[in-house]
């Protein structure tokens, strides 16, 4: 059976665009072409053509074990991370355009080349455009909470998403998590302890690879408790 180009299931995020700066224009213009990796698509804007899978070699030019984050936003953590640890290679997955386009103000600024970057919906991406047991890393810091019980069925966390997530990790790949929503990281602590194919889950200290970001900062502002979650891949 053919797949369908259009989704069935909620999504997760909101697709947001909007206006870039010119400093976001330019760095757009100057490095969109090497750093933004285009894939065909399957129906919406967001999706990826299944039959598509992401070659790493080619798009980074060299092996090397890959990190992929989920949600990178404005790319504060991704491009920290490809600053202190060269030698691995950082794929961000993003919906908002403007994130995307301030990522590479900021991987401009510092000059780091081992990040690439992809406007996808991460369920699509996981699902069929990266091959099984090719993340050494997968990161989901602050995903959407969904506060409102009507709407906790978009929430990315699920135990179907573990299923994707333990799909793409190699053997001991760490899935590591964040949040500052409370009953968010009482859902994500049981996915991942309930797992088949995790261990560990339980909330742990703050991961010191991940840079405080200023959305971070907004929920400590308010009093919010940063939950820390690590998966670790159980042999297949």
């Amino acid at each position: 059976m053919e797949p369908t180009p259009y989704r069935t299931e909620p999504v997760s995020f909101t697709r947001r665009g909007g206006r870039l700066t010119e400093r976001q224009q330019a760095a757009w213009d100057a490095l969109a072409q090497t750093y933004v990796l285009e894939v065909p698509r399957h129906g919406p804007s967001t999706s990826v053509d299944p039959s598509y899978v992401l070659d790493t070699r080619e798009v980074f030019g060299r092996e090397a074990p890959l990190v992929v984050e989920i949600g990178s936003g404005r790319g504060e953590a991704l491009v920290q991370a490809a600053v202190d640890h060269p030698e691995l290679d950082f794929l961000g997955l993003e919906v908002y355009v403007p994130g995307v386009a301030q990522t590479l103000v900021t991987m401009r600024h510092v000059g780091v080349t081992n990040v690439r970057l992809m406007v996808v919906n991460a369920a699509e991406a996981l699902t069929t455009m990266l091959a099984p047991g090719s993340v050494h890393e997968l990161r989901i810091f602050f995903p959407d909470p969904w506060h409102k019980k009507r709407h906790h069925k978009r929430r990315l966390v699920t135990p179907e998403f573990a299923r994707l997530a333990a799909r793409v990790l190699e053997p001991g790949g760490l899935w590591r998590l964040a949040t500052d929503w409370e009953d968010y990281a009482e859902q994500i602590r049981d996915v991942v302890t309930q797992s088949p194919d995790f261990d560990g889950g339980e909330w742990g200290p703050r991961f010191e690879g991940r840079p405080q970001t200023r959305f971070e900062g907004k929920g400590l502002g308010v009093g919010r408790t940063i939950r820390d979650v690590t998966g670790v891949r159980r042999p297949a």
